[in-house]
């Protein structure tokens, strides 16, 4: 486990997946690993940098989270409709020793993500 405490405004995961709250939603229920869930989000590198942004394309995207990075099949599962974080992901929770496109190999990150819809 982290470090790190957990407060009414973080949650840190024993992955070391971080959900620090921006905004809290109303709804109750949370999503599960083979839950559809629609988002907007925007990917920095920690100095700022964005390499994608779905608010950028205003465009939110639908995905199945059992088919996204582990950091963010853990972190939206501990959201809930409305809610909106900051994710940081650690390296080895999102594209590892692989990296992706634009994403060096061992790169730790961030997303800021809002939770629209879960089905």
């Amino acid at each position: 486990m982290s470090d790190t405490p957990n407060t009414p405004d973080e949650l840190v995961l024993p992955s070391g997946v971080k959900l620090t709250y921006k905004q809290r939603g109303t709804g109750t229920q949370k999503p599960t690993p083979t839950s559809m869930v629609e988002v907007h989000y925007e990917g920095t590198f920690l100095d700022g940098r964005v390499f994608d942004s779905s608010i950028r394309r205003n465009e939110k995207i639908s995905f199945r989270l059992n088919q996204v990075i582990p950091a963010w099949t853990q972190g939206l599962c501990e959201m809930v409709v409305g809610d909106r974080v900051t994710l940081f992901c650690p390296a080895a929770t999102a594209y590892g020793t692989r990296g992706a496109g634009p994403i060096p190999p061992n790169t730790d990150l961030l997303f800021d993500v809002e939770l629209f819809d879960i089905r």
